[in-house]
């Protein structure tokens, strides 16, 4: 009868156990010319973020772009732009969701955006340093920040090299890489 009434006991736990073990983060690899990273996303965090940059991954959207802008002691911003640094048609701008209040810290990964703060779409960077003034302060235009709605857990060389790559200028944008940074794929990690 001990036995019986403290397996009852049990199954609550065993049970939220288990329901949290399968709601786990959504992982996407990150597979470019120098190298491959995983990123640990937030949905719970930042859904609409979350949910529009897996739409783009699941469309197969991010191949073929490149990491055009990288600053060390900055960011690895890509996403956007094809082989040509032509701008790829994207869907709407979503909603900043910064006020998250996750930090612009290195490893983490954020919407990259225009001085609208609700204009981000597909492009993307990784700070490679704690970047707090892009940190939400404030719900202002000047003050909202950048969303941050992952974090790169695995292959954060792979990032550190991409950082250091030699820059350059190239159809009037700075801070081009001269060799190009190539994403060939972003893919959702199968479940083990």
């Amino acid at each position: 009868m001990k036995t019986l009434a403290c397996a009852l006991l049990l199954l609550p736990i065993l049970a939220a156990f288990t329901a949290s073990a399968q709601e786990s983060n959504p992982i996407v690899v990150v597979k470019t010319s120098m190298g491959s990273f995983n990123i640990e996303l937030y949905p719970d965090k930042a859904p609409v973020t979350v949910k529009n940059f897996l739409m783009y991954v699941d469309e197969g959207f991010y191949a073929g772009t490149l990491f055009h802008r990288v600053i060390d002691g900055f960011m690895i911003q890509g996403g956007g732009l094809d082989k040509e640094m032509n701008r790829k048609k994207t869907g709407a701008p979503i909603v900043n969701e910064a006020g998250n209040k996750l930090k612009n810290a290195v490893g983490t990964v954020a919407m990259a955006r225009t001085g609208d703060p609700n204009s981000a779409t597909a492009q993307f960077f990784v700070n490679v340093n704690d970047n707090t003034p892009l940190d939400y302060r404030d719900s202002s235009r000047e003050g909202i920040g950048y969303c941050v709605f992952g974090k790169v857990v695995q292959g954060m060389d792979v990032v550190e090299k991409i950082k250091a790559v030699p820059t350059g200028v190239k159809n009037g944008m700075r801070d081009v890489p001269v060799t190009p940074v190539v994403i060939e794929s972003i893919t959702r990690a199968k479940a083990s």
